[in-house]
């Protein structure tokens, strides 16, 4: 059966406020400016708050509910895909480059949010529960995304085309296929734990 320390919950509680924080800057400027990729890595903001949220809450469940809502996040971290395909179509609708200067800045103060999650979750990364892997595994691969957003950033100015915001849309929406299967798998493992025959 997993425990979790008091310096785990206000960790949580902390990355909770800054990803909601940050959902709405990402958010307004992927619209405003029409890129997939930030409005790919906004959504994932708001479910990286869902997935923070419902740790906490089931932080003092029993070890077999836990397990059943690690099933439950895993499957929360692929609305961001989804979301992601969605505006992948709208982009070939309207195949229009997003404003480079402002994809690149807005991805970096997105990274300097990750990093810093992710660095305040650094700990926690080996432990074997779904619900520590999950809020661990959404910081490390946003930070990746990020790195990327600023890279199409830099690459649309001097092709003022819309395939480097694409192709890091297509991007985040293969990382967030592998959290969610790396999810899925610890919380399967934990609830085999709990009942070997199943």
């Amino acid at each position: 059966m997993h425990t979790f320390s008091s310096s785990f919950k206000k960790v949580v509680f902390l990355v909770a406020i800054l990803n909601f924080a940050y959902f709405w800057v990402e958010y307004g400027v992927a619209l405003k400016i029409g890129s997939v990729s930030l409005f790919a890595d906004s959504i994932d903001f708001l479910e990286d708050t869902a997935i923070n949220v419902l740790i906490l809450i089931a932080i003092g469940w029993s070890a077999h509910r836990r397990s059943q809502l690690g099933l439950v996040l895993a499957g929360i971290i692929l609305i961001p895909s989804i979301s992601t395909l969605w505006m992948v179509w709208q982009k070939f609708l309207h195949p229009i480059a997003p404003d480079p200067s402002l994809l690149s800045f807005t991805g970096l103060g997105a990274l300097i949010v990750n990093v810093t999650c992710a660095f305040l979750l650094v700990n926690f990364r080996k432990h074997t529960s779904s619900l520590a892997k999950a809020a661990f595994l959404s910081a490390r691969n946003d930070a990746y995304a990020n790195i990327a957003i600023i890279a199409s950033g830099l690459m649309t100015i001097y092709s003022a085309s819309m395939w480097p915001d694409l192709v890091v849309g297509i991007g985040i929406f293969a990382m967030n296929l592998d959290a969610a299967k790396a999810v899925f798998k610890a919380a399967k493992k934990e609830k085999q734990a709990l009942n070997p025959l199943s």
